[in-house]
Parts: structure tokens; C-alpha cells; sequence
């Protein structure tokens, strides 16, 4: 029996170590267990702490038989059919899938004897591999449990503990869930939290550190008029000498603000006309403007620019436009600021383009451009001051390019205006955004990039009101994270920031996450127990049962989940 333990800890490890090794990503192992390499704070939402990688099993997803839909549309009984096709709706989403908590206790047992070299020769990790070589210790081993046990476990890992470079001990996690309630009675208090750290660590001190998660806002009135935000914008807090359950972070907190996607105004259809006026008609009317005025083009081209603003009317973004409007748009970019309200089609595009290349070569009008306008309608017009003008087909993809063009160098001229105007960069840093030697793809992805940054900075500037050394050191952030990265709308910038700053989102609001530790021990020996309190559940292969209360409760007060960490730490003989 003892052997038949020990080559099944043997076959188990090597799997993990080649895991490990190789840097795969996942392998299944006895057939119905699937154990995957990956990010372990991605995966253990506030469970685990750390960006490291860890292994985590789970049992394999069933597999969806072709067959087996083919027999279900055979069926011609409408109560068997409807049953079926439930069936399949839960086969298909079917998310991770949790093993017993006896194979959970097995793998991590299988685990354990691996990194010690005590309990046989056998299993001993150097005996895995050549002589010379000194294995490193297994990654962190997490399994996804059934919470079938009375305690309801979720999860159960372990991790090695190392004084130096070698393997002195296991750490093991056990984690425990129960379903949303807005009882706060329910909770475990803080005392209660301490008294089962010391019964399982007799500790001589103990630290209780706390941390909190606030979304801080959802919309806000801006002169009277309530403008949703659809940006997330998340403050972490941690602080020591937690005092009560829930208690709001002190002032002296260690304050995070975690800024992702931003006000996701692009489209990629043809947007519905702010304008009644056809994108023609438009078009034309603005020309005659140009032939008939009497004003020098400069003035023209400021009185101009005031006029589009008012039509523009207002929209849930118009904090954002107005931050970057201008009053020196020249030619260009008032016709695209005309065309992008009123165009509804490719025609469009192609017959005002048709309309105003007619009036360049006919010498109707001889519009004013900024110097450094790049776009290929900016050429024809610098060449149609001097009679010489290229033939332009505008067909195929010529009229799309033409008009996102002339949008791209509008854009660059406004984030020019507002990044430089507000001292937060300068041109030399902003190089990589503004340059069009690449193709016009390359160019739209950059300028994507810039965008994003600018709805995070519009966010921490009118929303928020930091101050300016905040909002220039987050403006170095993006700037030099996008310069190496893909564009990443779920990309968290962070920003240490002074909770004083902040104090009027979050003080009367309820956080969407909040817990507490408490540890004793350094370094490796150190050992926690936790109660984490989350709006969500942190666990996503249990389907939790809703507290009543909490459905037809009308109080004010948040509904947590609960989840229990609690860690025991086993060390290996000398």
C-alpha cells in the first residue's frame, strides 16, 4: 500500500515538474482531472495574493457528442424535447468544474511527500532529475473542491515553504464560502478571527492588516446635468491595526487607484446623424461660406470653429468633447466634423469628397490648413495653390481612407492641444502616437492608445479633481506602458494617491470588497487566517444559494459573500 502511495506521488509530480519545466499550460491527468498553469491572483480573485504562476486542478468539462444533439432533434415529444434542450444549455456553459474534497485531500498529499525528501528516497525531487542539477520547488498547488463537506470548502492548496534554497515545509490553504447575506450579525467578528489564528498557531504576536476595494462612482452632476461615467475607476486600500469588521480604511491607509476601460465612445457603424441636413448638403453649404466671405480665412476659420461647436449639441460625452474642442480647426477638420455628424453611408463619403475636390480645381475656394496637416485631402489643397493638382479616383477604399485621415490628424491636433496645454507631456513623448509613417492601421492603433489615456486623464481630472503631480505621473505611466504594449481596455493603471484626496467618494459608500488577515510569523514561516467579504462571490465554480433577506430586504446595506482563508504550515524534519 505504502509503495503504491508513494509511485502515485512520483507519477504526480513528474507531471507537475514537467508542467513546471516545459512552461505548458495545462495537461490532463488520469483522465478526468485537467491541471492548468496559470496566474494565480487572476484566478483566486483576493484568495491568493501574488502575480506568480500556480497549478490549479479541477475535473475536466465534459464533452458536448454531436450524436447526441442529432438524437435530441429526432425527438418529437415537445416535454422531452424542452428537457433536452435544457440539458444542452447547461452543458454548454458549464464553466470549471470542482473535484471531491477526498481526491482534493489525495493530490495535495501526492503534493506534499513530493517536496519532501524525507519520506522516501523515491519521491525525493532530485531523484526526478540528472545528479548535478538542484530541482526548484513545485509551484503553489491549488485544487477547486465541491464544498460537499460541512465546513463547505471551495478550495484547498499548498505551497512550499524554503529556508535558503531548500524545501523546509508545506504550507496548506484550506478556503470556506457561504452565500450573500446583509446580515452583519452573520460575520465572524474580529476576536473570533484572532481566536482561531492562535488555535491553530499558538502565535506570541499577532498583526491584523486590512484592505478594501470602492468603485467610486457611477455618474456625477456636472452643471446640473448627471453624466454616466462608463469608466472603472477602483481604489484599493490597505492599512494595519484593523479595529472592527467593515471598518472604513483611516486616512492613513495606503491608497491604489486602479483605472481600466474608458468611455468606449467609438463606433464601427454608421453612426445615426446629429444633423438633419444630408452630409451633401452640408458640405455644400459650407462651401459656398468659404466662396462668399469676405473675412480673411483666419478669422473665417475661428468664426467657423465656434459655429460647429454649437451644433454639435451635447451627448453622455461631453465633458470629454468639450476638453478637447479648439478654436482654430482649420478647412479639414470643420468639413470633418460636418461629415462625421451627418454621414450615413459610403456614398456620402465619396460624393462630398467629389464636391470639394471640384471646388479646389476649379479655384472656387482656397482654404486655410494647419501647416503640419498630413492627411491626402491637406496635399491636394496645398497643391491647388499652385494649379497642379493630382488625379484622385475616389473608388474602392479611397474615400474611407481619405475621410479617416482627415478624423486622425484632427484628433492628433486635439490631443496635442489638451496633453501639451495642461503641461502633463511633451511633443518628443508623445513622437510614437503622432507619427503617420506607418500605415493608416498602425496609426489608428496608436492613436486608440492616446485616446484611452486621454479618457483615463479626463476621468482623474473632472471626476476625481486630483491634483496635477498625480495626474502628470499618471500621464508617464500610460504613455510609457503603450509604447511596448497592445492596446488593453481591461488594463489596470495604478496610481498611489493620498486618501484625503478621495475621502469624499468613498466615506459613505459601502465597499465591493472588503477583508481582513491576521498573521504571525516572517518570511516563510509566516502564516495567516483571513475573512474576506466580497458583493461578488470569489469563488466561480459553486453556484451560491442567495440569502432571502437579502432579496426582499429594502435596507441600504450591502449583501457580502463570506470566504475564510485559513493556513496551517507543516514542516519537514531536518
Amino acid at each position: 500500500m505504502g509503495s503504491k502511495i508513494i509511485a502515485d506521488a512520483v507519477q504526480f509530480s513528474k507531471m507537475l515538474r514537467s508542467l513546471q519545466d516545459d512552461c505548458k499550460d495545462s495537461c490532463i491527468y488520469e483522465e478526468d482531472i485537467q491541471i492548468l498553469r496559470v496566474n494565480g491572483g487572476k484566478h483566486l480573485h483576493n484568495i491568493y495574493t501574488g502575480d506568480r504562476p500556480v497549478f490549479i486542478c479541477e475535473k475536466t468539462a465534459p464533452q458536448i457528442d454531436p450524436e447526441d444533439d442529432k438524437m435530441d432533434e429526432t425527438h418529437s415529444d415537445d416535454e422531452t424535447h424542452s428537457d433536452d434542450e435544457t440539458n444542452h444549455e447547461v452543458k454548454i456553459e458549464l464553466g470549471p468544474q470542482p473535484l471531491t474534497i477526498m481526491k482534493a485531500r489525495q493530490l495535495l498529499s501526492w503534493y506534499t511527500m513530493s517536496q519532501n525528501s524525507i519520506v522516501s528516497p523515491a519521491v525525493s525531487p532530485a531523484d526526478l532529475l540528472p545528479p548535478a542539477v538542484s530541482p526548484a520547488p513545485l509551484l503553489p498547488l491549488w485544487v477547486r473542491c465541491d464544498m460537499a463537506d460541512p465546513a463547505g470548502t471551495t478550495w484547498l492548496g499548498a505551497e512550499t515553504a524554503c529556508t535558503g534554497n531548500k524545501v523546509s515545509g508545506v504550507k496548506l490553504y484550506s478556503v470556506t464560502c457561504a452565500g450573500s447575506t446583509v446580515d452583519k450579525g452573520a460575520f465572524i467578528t474580529l476576536d473570533e478571527l484572532k481566536q482561531e489564528h492562535k488555535r491553530r498557531h499558538h502565535p506570541s504576536l499577532m498583526v491584523a492588516r486590512g484592505t478594501a476595494q470602492y468603485n467610486l462612482f457611477g455618474s456625477t452632476v456636472v452643471e446640473k446635468t448627471a453624466i454616466e461615467s462608463q469608466s472603472s475607476v477602483t481604489v484599493d486600500f490597505r492599512w494595519s491595526h484593523v479595529e472592527t469588521i467593515l471598518e472604513t480604511p483611516p486616512l492613513s491607509s495606503m491608497a491604489t487607484l486602479m483605472l481600466a476601460d474608458g468611455l468606449r465612445t467609438g463606433e464601427t457603424e454608421w453612426m445615426e446623424p446629429v444633423d438633419s441636413r444630408s452630409a451633401v448638403q452640408m458640405t455644400r453649404e459650407y462651401l459656398d461660406e468659404l466662396q462668399n466671405t469676405v473675412k480673411t480665412l483666419q478669422d473665417q476659420s475661428t468664426n467657423e470653429a465656434v459655429k460647429v461647436k454649437t451644433e454639435m449639441g451635447t451627448s453622455e460625452t461631453e465633458i470629454f468633447n468639450s476638453l478637447m474642442e479648439r478654436g482654430d480647426l482649420d478647412f479639414i477638420e470643420q468639413l470633418w466634423v460636418r461629415m462625421k455628424n451627418s454621414v450615413t453611408s459610403y456614398q456620402d463619403v465619396g460624393d462630398c469628397l467629389k464636391m470639394v475636390i471640384k471646388a479646389l480645381q476649379y479655384g472656387d475656394i482656397k482654404p486655410w490648413i494647419h501647416r503640419d496637416s498630413s492627411s491626402s485631402l491637406s496635399k491636394l489643397i496645398l497643391q491647388s495653390y499652385h494649379h497642379q493638382m493630382d488625379h484622385v479616383s475616389l473608388t474602392g477604399l479611397t474615400p474611407v481612407h481619405m475621410l479617416l485621415e482627415m478624423g486622425l490628424d484632427k484628433m492628433r491636433k486635439d490631443y496635442i492641444n489638451y496633453l501639451i496645454g495642461q503641461d502633463l507631456t511633451t511633443l518628443n513623448h508623445l513622437s510614437y502616437y503622432l507619427s503617420t509613417v506607418e500605415d493608416l492601421q498602425e496609426q489608428v492603433i496608436r492613436l486608440r492608445k492616446l485616446h484611452h489615456l486621454l479618457e483615463i486623464m479626463v476621468t482623474c481630472s473632472t471626476f476625481l479633481c486630483l491634483p496635477y503631480d498625480r495626474l502628470f505621473l499618471l500621464t508617464q505611466l500610460c504613455l510609457q506602458y503603450y509604447k511596448t504594449c497592445p492596446y488593453d481596455e481591461d488594463h489596470e493603471f495604478k496610481l498611489q494617491i493620498k486618501p484625503a484626496l478621495i475621502s469624499h467618494f468613498y466615506q459613505k459608500e459601502q465597499a465591493v470588497f472588503w477583508g481582513v488577515e491576521v498573521s504571525s510569523g516572517n518570511g516563510p514561516r509566516e502564516v495567516k487566517t483571513s475573512l474576506l467579504l466580497s458583493d461578488k462571490p470569489l469563488v466561480e465554480h459553486i453556484i451560491f444559494e442567495t440569502d432571502e433577506m437579502t432579496v426582499n430586504s429594502a435596507s441600504e446595506d450591502a449583501a457580502y459573500f463570506t470566504t475564510m482563508v485559513c493556513c496551517s504550515l507543516v514542516n519537514f524534519a531536518a
